[in-house]
């Protein structure tokens, strides 16, 4: 399904490709991974559009160990994938070790992230995710033991994390570089904190505080690019390497066709009209049949893109509420067809924020975290049990 570009004027950008080890990203654009949302049935949508590094969904390193059967479909690539890129999630060194061991050996990526930026309370609440690189010498352990296991497959591993608990309790200067001095290919950076889940605005001042921190290896920043504009401005003001794109892509694969578009200096722009946004709506529900082989699964999954697909699009009230409840691919085609096909782009309001930012939060902390940088024996007893055995949260 192709969606008409248009030309735009705005903003001009020239950047270079992006160098991880071995690789070259020839559009400085990486899609973040996304909790049920980048499964391979949207990155091949987005794939269609711009080119950049298309990231599957977050893997527990537990659950890969043991080969649990939703983790190996989450780190399932297309054959046409040039890039198999896997973000793995873990708490433990040895598991995380043995996860990337797994993926070298097994040649299941050229490309490995770890998460540390995650800030959902039953991740944190454990020690994981965004509240880890509080712990320094936890955080080196599992950094080291990936990066000594991927390069024995010369595989470019990456770090993803905020910046840090709190405006109080702030890691992300020490932790990029305990990475880099660990040999990671890159750093990313979203510029909020864990307290600060999704809501207000990221912090592109630290951004460029890390890019000029590590001259040596390439820093990325993530949060709050909605346009491929933002993404211009990102590069202008913080002097990172390349951009990560989470939210802003929700409902709207062809940002990347915009991303590429700006960063290759051209203007055009896609503005869909409303039959061309049914259309990728439908394609990519048949999609997700084929990736879950499960039309049910499938057309369950298709719901939470709705209000994406078809933010700011006149579509009425019970209308959103049947495609929100849609059982197969033939009813959904049925009510896709209800809609006005002559209806165009409406302009700002299809833009701009989308998602659930949540509210500023107290971060969800094991007990007395964050009374030393150092794992005391609970924690440490903590930590070994800690390893969630679920993927895709």
């Amino acid at each position: 399904m192709t969606v008409t570009a248009v030309s735009a004027p705005g903003a001009k950008l020239e950047l270079p490709p992006l160098k991880l080890g071995p690789l070259t990203i020839d559009v400085p654009v990486v899609l973040a991974p996304m909790a049920g949302i980048t499964n391979k049935a949207f990155r091949r949508l987005c794939r269609e559009y711009g080119g950049g590094l298309y990231v599957a969904e977050m893997v527990t390193s537990r659950a890969l160990v043991e080969r649990n059967r939703e983790s190996m479909r989450i780190i399932s690539h297309d054959e046409d994938e040039s890039v198999r890129s896997v973000q793995l999630y873990g708490v433990d060194p040895k598991t995380v070790g043995a996860a990337v061991r797994m993926l070298v050996e097994e040649d299941r990526a050229d490309h490995i992230d770890l998460n540390f930026g995650c800030p959902v309370p039953k991740v944190t609440r454990r020690g994981g995710g965004s509240a880890l690189p509080w712990k320094t010498d936890l955080f080196t352990a599992i950094v080291q033991a990936a990066t000594r296991e991927a390069a024995r497959g010369n595989i470019p591993l990456t770090v993803k994390m905020r910046k840090g608990i709190d405006e109080d309790h702030l890691t992300f200067l020490e932790a990029g570089r305990i990475a880099r001095d660990a040999g990671v290919a890159a750093v990313a950076l979203h510029g909020r904190t864990t307290s600060q889940f999704y809501s207000g605005q990221a912090d592109w001042n630290a951004i460029a505080e890390l890019r000029e921190a590590l001259p040596d290896i390439p820093v990325l920043g993530n949060g709050d690019i909605w346009s491929a504009e933002d993404a211009v401005r990102m590069v202008e003001q913080t002097g990172v390497d390349g951009v990560v794109v989470g939210r802003g892509c929700q409902g709207r694969p062809w940002l990347f066709g915009d991303l590429q578009a700006a960063f290759e200096g051209a203007g055009r722009r896609f503005r869909p009209g409303l039959k061309e946004v049914a259309d990728s709506f439908y394609r990519h529900a048949e999609l997700l049949v084929d990736y879950f082989e499960d039309e049910d699964k499938a057309l369950r999954d298709i719901r939470k893109h709705v209000a994406w697909y078809f933010k700011g699009y006149t579509v009425g009230g019970e209308l959103r509420a049947a495609l929100a409840a849609v059982p197969t691919l033939e009813v959904l085609r049925g009510l896709l067809d209800q809609l006005d096909p002559h209806a165009p782009y409406p302009g700002a309001d299809a833009e701009g924020p989308r998602g659930r930012a949540g509210t500023p939060k107290r971060p969800a902390l094991p007990d007395g975290w964050l009374n030393s940088r150092e794992l005391d024996e609970n924690h440490r007893a903590m930590i070994a049990a800690a390893e969630l055995d679920v993927s895709g949260g």
